[in-house]
């Protein structure tokens, strides 16, 4: 039996060992909370600096780090959250802007249009077009200002929409595959609006999101990507060049519906080493305004009342100098927005006093008129072609394997 002296004893003993136990956890559990954070700087260095790597060793690191932890839902935030990085906040030291400085999308209708007899005759697209023409830049949900870090030879820059993941998919995996050529570096961007699709919409924002985090190569907007809208893309990516790009040499811009034959920008650029002028592409001289309604590219004379356009460059692919993608942008500042993009800039070179060029391996209709022609399916066409437009994803991919082939063809083009 004990006494009361021993009862006292043994209670000491184990409220001393209780109090040890419990301090011994405690610093386990900092110690262990302590690790984590290092790991986790340690983890977001790897993917701020994973410039260059290719986009499958990236979704691999990613789906090792919790891939499954994406798709939760955060209802704080409608839209994903645009961290700076290292090469942004390098830029934001110099005097001049070097970010994207627009953060707010606050813009109403210029309703003093509505009261003048011109504007109540026209469509109702085009009423909504120039009520809110003056509304010229918006915010960006995604950027990557590291895309354009260091010396670039040559900028793959790709219009696309939120719901052509495919398109941008198979792209990845043919022509705008990063890679180096002889030392020279190549680099592919997809510029993006937001989904106009209001029931799915924050659906496909959701998979762009998802797309955006695998392959960090999606620059995108908060504007509704719409045919009129297409004009709004090339002065937002006109801008966005302007602010991160300050070592590019060479740009081509196209649609996600292209066949490109890099190997033969390559082999123009070296064979006729172009100014600081250059713009090449399927020019259009002497074009007329289209006045049928029931046409896609209809323009009432109250928007463009002259008798021909300026020489432009169809959409589907041009190439054109680094420093003119610059100026562009100055002289994009100065003129209203216009509906369609191609002609748009065909305004802004024109101002600037330069003829793009017409070369015939830019085929934005197709290799011939006759769309349902053999000729416009021969991979020897191809092969001596800069750009062919437009081919359906299984198209692309198949066409890409077969130029990319054994391919003997008797005649090659040479590109000049």
């Amino acid at each position: 039996m004990f006494n009361n002296r021993d009862r006292w004893r043994v209670y000491k003993k184990v409220s001393v060992m209780f109090f040890l136990a419990v301090v011994a956890l405690t610093v386990v559990q900092r110690g262990s909370i302590n690790m984590v954070v290092p790991f986790e700087l340690q983890r977001q260095a790897r993917m701020d600096n994973s410039v260059g790597v290719e986009p499958a060793a990236v979704m691999e690191e990613k789906t090792f780090l919790g891939l499954k932890g994406f798709w939760k839902t955060n209802k704080q935030q409608p839209h994903p959250k645009v961290l700076p990085s290292i090469h942004e906040a390098t830029f934001t030291a110099n005097s001049s802007p070097r970010t994207w400085d627009i953060t707010s999308s606050n813009c109403s209708a210029n309703l003093n249009l509505s009261s003048q007899d011109w504007f109540k005759g026209l469509e109702d697209n085009f009423k909504q077009f120039l009520l809110y023409r003056h509304c010229r830049f918006f915010p960006m949900l995604f950027n990557h200002p590291d895309r354009c870090s260091g010396e670039i030879y040559l900028l793959m820059v790709i219009k696309s929409v939120a719901t052509q993941h495919d398109r941008r998919e198979v792209i990845r995996k043919t022509w705008g595959k990063e890679r180096v050529v002889d030392g020279k570096r190549i680099k592919t961007l997809f510029l993006l609006g937001t989904s106009s699709s209001k029931e799915e919409k924050a659906n496909h924002q959701k998979l762009v999101e998802f797309e955006n985090y695998i392959y960090g190569d999606i620059l995108q907007w908060d504007f509704l990507d719409s045919f009129f809208n297409l004009t709004l893309k090339e002065t937002h990516f006109l801008k966005w060049f302007h602010i991160y790009c300050p070592s590019v040499r060479y740009v081509f811009k196209g649609d996600d519906d292209v066949f490109v034959s890099v190997d033969n920008i390559i082999e123009y650029l070296e064979n006729t080493n172009p100014n600081k002028d250059m713009f090449v592409g399927d020019v259009m001289f002497k074009a007329k305004p289209i006045r049928k309604k029931e046409n896609k590219y209809y323009i009432p004379p109250a928007l463009y009342n002259k008798t021909l356009y300026p020489p432009y460059a169809g959409g589907g692919g041009f190439l054109m100098d680094g420093s003119l993608v610059k100026r562009l942008y100055w002289v994009a500042e100065t003129l209203e927005l216009y509906p369609i993009d191609d002609v748009f800039l065909g305004m802004c070179l024109e101002i600037l006093h330069i003829t793009p060029i017409k070369h015939e391996a830019f085929k934005t209709f197709g290799l011939v008129k006759n769309k349902t022609s053999k000729l416009n399916r021969e991979p020897c066409f191809f092969k001596s072609m800069i750009v062919v437009h437009k081919l359906l994803p299984s198209e692309l991919m198949r066409m890409w394997n077969l130029v990319n082939s054994d391919l003997v063809c008797t005649h090659k083009v040479e590109i000049r």
